[in-house]
């Protein structure tokens, strides 16, 4: 890391990202993108160009869960740069009932490339993926160690 105050700023969109999702404010979630961003999710679209068209599959995914949903990070690489980083990370998301049991999970790969403003770190860039079992044509959706 080239700057210690830097990996903590893009450190922190990382729990942000986390808190938001289990707040589900699509408002705060929202706050951690790049007006411009483009994300390539592994759900319903090739891509989705824009934080107006992000926020639109972000509300359905909020809104679509019955419960709570946990997003938690592991095996997390970030890369500084002068205004611009990179994280990559293996994201658990949890469908959470009432009582706080896990229901069911699922994990995919993230990659984010940030850009440093003012202090402030915006996603311009996301990919989420799950690997395809070639032997079933399904997406593997669990990692294997």
């Amino acid at each position: 890391m080239n700057n210690k105050t830097d990996d903590n700023l893009v450190r922190q969109v990382m729990f942000a990202y986390s808190r938001a999702v289990a707040a589900k404010d699509a408002d705060a979630f929202m706050q951690l993108y790049d007006a411009e961003v483009r994300v390539f999710d592994a759900w319903d679209a090739w891509a989705y160009e824009g934080r107006d068209a992000w926020r639109d599959c972000v509300r359905a995914w909020f809104a679509g869960s019955d419960g709570g949903i946990g997003a938690t990070f592991d095996d997390v690489r970030a890369s500084v740069a002068t205004g611009f980083a990179t994280l990559s990370a293996i994201v658990t998301y949890a469908a959470i009932a009432e009582d706080g049991t896990r229901t069911r999970e699922l994990q995919n790969r993230l990659t984010w490339v940030l850009r440093g403003d003012g202090g402030a770190w915006r996603i311009v860039h996301e990919h989420t993926s799950a690997p395809i079992d070639l032997g079933k044509a399904k997406p593997i959706l669990r990692r294997v160690p």
